[in-house]
Formats: C-alpha cells, structure tokens, sequence
C-alpha cells in the first residue's frame, strides 16, 4: 500500500515461523496470535505472520496425534524480518550433541544477515548450534538449562528468566513465556500502548512479574501460608508514593527478612527489582497516553524526580524519557493516572 507522495510504501513486518516435526502446536500458535493483533492508525497490520518448513512444502508432524500442512518452503526464510523458531520434541543431534542436522542447516543458511531472531523454549537450541548465541545471553525452559550450558558453553545461559532480549536474538522459557516475550517484542517496536491492547485482547497480562524460579516445583506450603499478593496490589496503588520495604512487609503481616524470602520465592525477583519494574511500565504508559510533563511522570511513576527517571529508563530501555515519548507518543494523548501493568 503506498503512502503519501515522497513516502515509502507501506510494508507490514514479516515475521516467519519455522514448523520443525515434533513441534508443539501451542507454540506454533503463539506467533500468529501475538503479531497477528496489531494495527496502525489506518488500520493496517503491522505484522505479516508466516509459517515454513524445513522441506518442500508439506506435512509436518506435531507432538500431538495430528499433524499441519505447511505450504511454504525454507526458502521463505531469506524474506524475514524476523524468524521464530519454536520448540521441537524431535530435535534429535542438535538437542542432544548440539549439531545441526544437514536439513536444518540449508533451511537457516537462508536467513539473510541483521534478521532479527527469536526462540520459544527448546527451539533455542537450534539457534545456538547455528552459532548465534556466542557470547551472548539466552535462556531456555528451566528444565533444560544446564543440558543447554553443557552443550553450548559458549552461551551465558540464565535459568531464572522469562526471557532475554540480546537485541537481535531474543529467546524465551518454556511454553507460555513464548507470549511474554513476543508482547515484549510488540512493545519495543510499537510502545507499551499497542502491546497492553494485544495483551487484552488475548486475556493475558501484559506483563508477568518475576522469572522461572515462581514455576520450579517445590514442597506445597502448609494451609494458610501467607503470600505477598496483597503487598503486590496495596504496593502497585500507590506507585507515585515513596515505599519502604518494612511497609510492604508489614501488610503482610511478616518481618522484613521473611517477607524478602517469601517475595523472592513467589516472584523471582527483590522487592526493590520489582518495584523498579513496575515503575518504570508505569512511567512507559504515562509517556505514551499523557500530556504529562516529564517531571511531571517522574512523580506519578514514583521516581521522584526526572534525573532519577531518566537514569532507570536507561538502564532498562536503553532510551531517555523524551526518546521513548517521541518514538512511542500516541495520536491522542490522555491523562491518566490509574495505569497498571
């Protein structure tokens, strides 16, 4: 579709999914159902999702007792803006002596270099036997990680988190971490506003607290057992006010010490990271939905002041306040003081 006179015609974001035999359905999905949401002011996606086959077009078997029809090649692959690589049960030398089987290898030699790439849980393997995750951070279902860092000891494997963006490879835990991580990928192209739409209209959060360590099995705690949930909502009420850690602790009725634990335990991360996180989602949407000054979102995200804003933007965005704003500003601006992630 083409633009104004002078402008560049309107091209959606290609996003390729590669089908490998033994593929979960649910993941397969997760790409389509995330990047397939998303629409511009004039109503154009913003994504194009595609699927392709190691091989000539055809089936591929599922770990389920049905099998898809792929009708597109590898060759689909030198297309991409970004390839997604789900996970596979029949991943056979590359899961267990981290070699890409000859098939593989010609359908990836397809992908053209600067291709942004990602991966769902186990599907990570197939991009570190490729080479791709050398020297870089990357992340798998808490399961696997240390088969991953046997393997692939060149690779900094961190088994607590839901995912990790590198920038240009990014990958994901087990299963549904697919879904965060592909909000997340929304939300860096398009802004905390598009992908929390998204999110609702997938009736998932859009941002889940925490990393794996909440998911690993562990003893069932004994009836009664107090949590930090209410802590969580009484802290998110009142993002724009100072909190102490004794305060949060104390809604729970618990010492500073036991409640720390406790919070670590069911979330993943400190007290403190998780107050950041949230403040910064909260300074993120006010930047995008409000007339609010820049000072003026320090305070209501609860940074207290820009200089303080700015820094923690930085460090988890990479961008200043007025770049996010700029980048990511809706067309109609509304103040609003009420945002929750």
């Amino acid at each position: 579709m083409s633009g104004q006179p002078g402008e560049p015609a309107f091209r959606p974001h290609r996003v390729v999914v590669l089908a490998m035999d033994g593929l979960l359905p649910f993941e397969l999905g997760i790409p389509h159902r995330i990047f397939g949401r998303p629409k511009d002011a004039q109503g154009r996606r913003l994504y194009e999702v595609m699927t392709c086959s190691v091989r000539p077009p055809g089936p591929v078997r599922t770990d389920a007792d049905f099998s898809i029809t792929v009708e597109h090649g590898p060759e689909l692959l030198a297309t991409a803006d970004t390839v997604v690589v789900p996970a596979s049960y029949e991943l056979g030398p590359v899961f267990e002596e981290g070699v890409l089987t000859d098939e593989l290898a010609a359908a990836l030699a397809h992908i053209r270099p600067g291709t942004r790439l990602t991966s769902i849980c186990t599907g990570v393997f197939v991009l570190a036997a490729a080479g791709y995750l050398d020297g870089r951070r990357a992340t798998t279902h808490w399961a696997e990680t240390d088969q991953l860092q046997r393997l692939f000891p060149k690779v900094d494997v961190d088994p607590d988190v839901l995912f990790v963006d590198d920038g240009d490879v990014l990958t994901s835990a087990g299963v549904a971490a697919g879904i965060d991580l592909c909000l997340h990928m929304v939300r860096r192209d398009h802004g905390t506003t598009v992908a929390n739409d998204v999110a609702r209209r997938t009736v998932v959060p859009p941002h889940r607290d925490g990393g794996q360590a909440q998911y690993i099995e562990r003893p069932v705690p004994e009836p009664g057992t107090a949590t930090t949930t209410g802590a969580r909502a009484w802290a998110l009420g009142r993002l724009h006010e100072p909190i102490q850690l004794r305060d949060m602790a104390a809604q729970e009725s618990m010492s500073v010490r036991t409640f720390t634990r406790r919070f670590r335990e069911e979330v993943g991360v400190s007290p403190g990271q998780w107050l950041t996180q949230q403040r910064v989602e909260r300074a993120r949407c006010l930047l995008e939905s409000s007339d609010l000054s820049v000072d003026q979102v320090a305070q209501q995200a609860g940074f207290g002041t820009a200089q303080s804003m700015r820094q923690h933007l930085q460090t988890a965005l990479g961008v200043t306040p007025t770049a996010y704003r700029r980048t990511f500003r809706t067309d109609t601006p509304r103040t609003r003081t009420d945002v929750r992630t």
